[in-house]
């Protein structure tokens, strides 16, 4: 079976896909990617079989110039011949496969993998976005989304079939630093659809009652900056350090000190750092969205295994933090057995696998 990665070859996240399906046996592998690829892919998918359309891509749309690299893909996929075009992000590298497909009159099928905004954000956008996002959709035998709450709004925009798991982890980290009991660790972009000022402010409410309390704040982003003058202005910047973005011992360092893990994005399906901390036997402290919901209230018992954050009541998060922190332990250890059952990439990139053999 011969299938084509199309998506963002400088993306961490296409390359753990890469690394999956080239591990699957009877399966030939090719990549076309907007931007370039990654040094790490010449180990996975040989030169001869990639293709680079060093474009620019936005997530957020209007990409003209990777529109106009359509002939280029177009012709490159004829040649190639491939069984399936796996699509990554839908309103980017979806539109490529769907055009290309029908322009070059391509026999492969299409699946598309959505990422997050692509379906929870994009559509709502404009009506534009809305009719390309469907037509994307609809032209997909089959569709990948890593939560219920996406899986829905995708077949409430016409997909065919959704096979639903999570864009899990690769392998389980070991155990080994101790915690710090009042220890906070954040690392998703510091971008605005992230909220990383509601990170620092729910930090500082708990910092105004917890001498103890401590926060790493990894990654970066346009603001950086803003952040920084926010954490001195709260007299916080002996307890805040901006360490950047960090390669991933470094960073599996720091989720395995920390006790709790925040993230607050306005708009999220079930985060890759959100199922990394949990497995680190972290306490997650989400923002209020139907896909934390869905993983936190997963498998219902009487231990809590994390925080949905009541932002209206910042006050009050340095109580319920403290009613939570004697089975702080026990809640990491419950999310890493959580992560370990459910929230493995390689059993379900197998399952996907096999319904694509189905079709055939």
């Amino acid at each position: 079976m011969r299938l084509v990665l199309i998506g963002d070859g400088e993306s961490p996240h296409l390359l753990k896909w890469a690394r999956a399906l080239a591990a699957a046996p009877g399966l030939d592998l090719w990549a076309a990617s907007s931007r370039g690829f990654l040094p790490e892919f010449e180990a996975i998918v040989p030169a001869a079989k990639r293709l680079s359309l060093n474009t620019d891509p936005a997530h957020g749309g209007g990409n003209i110039a990777l529109l106009k690299q359509l002939p280029k893909l177009g012709a490159w996929l004829a040649q190639v011949n491939a069984d399936w075009l796996h699509a990554h992000y839908l309103t980017s590298h979806g539109t490529l496969a769907w055009m290309a497909k029908r322009v070059w009159h391509l026999r492969a099928r299409i699946v598309g993998s959505a990422w997050g905004s692509d379906i929870l954000v994009t559509p709502d956008v404009s009506w534009a976005y809305r009719w390309l996002t469907r037509n994307v959709l609809r032209a997909c035998d089959l569709c990948t989304s890593d939560s219920q709450h996406m899986t829905a709004r995708m077949r409430a925009l016409d997909a065919h079939e959704v096979m639903t798991f999570p864009f899990g982890l690769e392998a389980m980290p070991k155990l080994g630093a101790r915690k710090a009991p009042w220890s906070f660790f954040a690392n998703r972009g510091l971008e605005p659809i992230y909220r990383p000022e509601r990170v620092i402010r729910a930090f500082a409410a708990v910092a105004a009652q917890q001498p103890e309390a401590s926060l790493v704040v990894a990654n970066d982003g346009s603001l950086r900056a803003a952040l920084e003058a926010q954490v001195a202005g709260l007299g916080l910047a002996d307890k805040v350090s901006f360490v950047g973005r960090l390669d991933a011992k470094a960073q599996a360092s720091q989720y395995a000190r920390a006790r709790w893990y925040l993230s607050l994005p306005e708009s999220d399906s079930v985060a890759v750092s959100v199922l990394e901390a949990m497995a680190h036997a972290c306490v997650p402290i989400l923002s209020d969205l139907p896909a934390n919901h869905e993983l936190l209230d997963a498998e219902k018992s009487a231990q809590p295994r994390g925080l949905i954050l009541d932002e209206a009541n910042l006050p009050g998060l340095y109580g319920q933090l403290l009613a939570l922190a004697p089975q702080a332990e026990a809640a990491g250890l419950a999310n890493r057995d959580w992560v370990n059952r459910h929230g493995l990439f390689a059993p379900a990139v197998q399952r996907f696998l096999a319904r694509l053999r189905a079709f055939n």
